[in-house]
């Protein structure tokens, strides 16, 4: 299939840096290495990892990061349970959980609330402030699973409904100020709710009326809106930015999954790097985008797109995150192992050259978390390359 959008193949460079030391590669014999004609030594970026610790027990995950560098994600404990954490200036506290089950942390916002679940018999999220861990409840079902968070407390997720006609449903839901909303459907059975924005407007996808597959949504303001798709039969959402742009993927009329980018009512199709198939994953406030398409080897290569613009970052490589400087990070697969990477102007550095890691999460000053894995069991880490910047960017 022709590309939609231009595609210009980027000269990235790839550094392969360990924790404060440098290395220069000049014969890279790895397919995913040879991303350019040579590796500039100067362009070298110096790496500092911070081991976050575990709460006692043998393995930590890092999830999310805010522009402060304080940490959420979840632990084992001492005596064997999973626990959810906040790490802040070199500390790991303990979120506890809801009666004896075990807690997951998945989002932190700048107020420094954590949002999770917590699971006993079936999962409920959680929003902890200032040391109180709150059950976000159900809309009259047994399980909700929060899966956004923003800046002011608003939760975003799914949940089991009450019978409805006979019938249980899953809902996408609003949690504000102790109260959750069902944001209904598009007519369909069931819908989730997958990303808020700072401006309260929420994106997910739910079953149609006419049925068949699911429609990407946006609800603002109590309105619930079907973005459509590019030509075909499905549409589901990543991401949303401030300004309320929606980026995903959707079925085009060949039956081929491509990114797409939503704006004022348009969705938009990315195209691919030369194959049949590319994801959006994240978009920034600046309306950048990055994910991983397919080139017409069928290879899978990150990309960032913008201004119609669709830049490939390197071979056998996925971006998952994208601040709002520009910053992308991801994962790259080298040899058979897949690596951390971040990427800025041009140099796409090895943020783990000796072990499996991957990110799981990016903050606007280009601090990078994600967990590393080896034969001594897996830990979190938090990643600074080079000097960072300004949060305010």
């Amino acid at each position: 299939m022709r590309l939609v959008r231009p595609v210009i193949v980027a000269t990235t460079v790839l550094v392969l840096a360990a924790c404060d030391s440098e290395r220069t590669v000049t014969s890279p014999s790895d397919p995913a290495l040879r991303t350019a004609a040579r590796i500039e030594a100067a362009s070298q970026g110096r790496v500092k990892a911070i081991d976050l610790g575990t709460l006692g027990g043998t393995f930590a995950q890092p999830e999310a990061i805010n522009d402060a560098g304080q940490v959420a994600g979840f632990s084992g404990t001492a005596t064997g349970e999973t626990h959810a954490f906040l790490w802040k200036r070199g500390v790991m506290t303990d979120l506890g959980a809801i009666g004896s089950g075990a807690s997951y942390a998945n989002r932190i916002n700048n107020a420094g609330q954590v949002m999770g679940n917590n699971w006993t018999d079936f999962p409920h999220g959680f929003l902890w402030t200032r040391g109180v861990m709150t059950d976000l409840g159900t809309l009259g079902g047994r399980y909700s699973l929060a899966a956004s968070l923003n800046d002011a407390g608003q939760v975003v997720g799914y949940s089991e409904t009450a019978e409805i006609a006979g019938l249980v449903r899953v809902h996408a839901f609003l949690w504000t100020r102790g109260r959750m909303l069902d944001l209904g459907t598009l007519g369909g059975w069931g819908s989730w709710a997958v990303a808020i924005n700072n401006a309260g407007q929420v994106t997910g996808y739910s079953d149609i009326a006419a049925g068949g597959e699911p429609h990407a949504f946006v609800w603002r303001r109590g309105a619930i809106t079907d973005l459509g798709t590019i030509g075909g039969t499905r549409s589901i959402p990543s991401d949303m930015n401030d300004r309320g742009d929606v980026v995903g993927n959707s079925t085009t009329a060949g039956g081929e999954s491509h990114a797409f980018f939503w704006r004022h009512g348009v969705m938009t199709d990315l195209g691919t790097l030369g194959g049949t198939e590319s994801q959006a994953l994240a978009v920034n406030n600046a309306g950048q985008v990055v994910g991983g398409g397919t080139t017409a080897s069928g290879e899978t290569h990150a990309f960032i797109w913008a201004h119609g613009v669709m830049t490939d970052l390197g071979p056998r490589s996925t971006a998952y995150e994208l601040n709002n400087a520009g910053d992308v990070a991801g994962e790259v697969i080298v040899g058979d192992v897949g690596h951390a990477f971040f990427w800025r102007g041009g140099v796409l550095t090895d943020l783990s050259p000796e072990d499996e890691s991957f990110t799981t999460d990016m903050n606007n000053t280009g601090q990078v978390v994600g967990p590393q894995s080896n034969a001594a069991g897996s830990r979190a880490l938090l990643w600074q390359v080079g000097p960072g910047r300004n949060a305010g960017h």
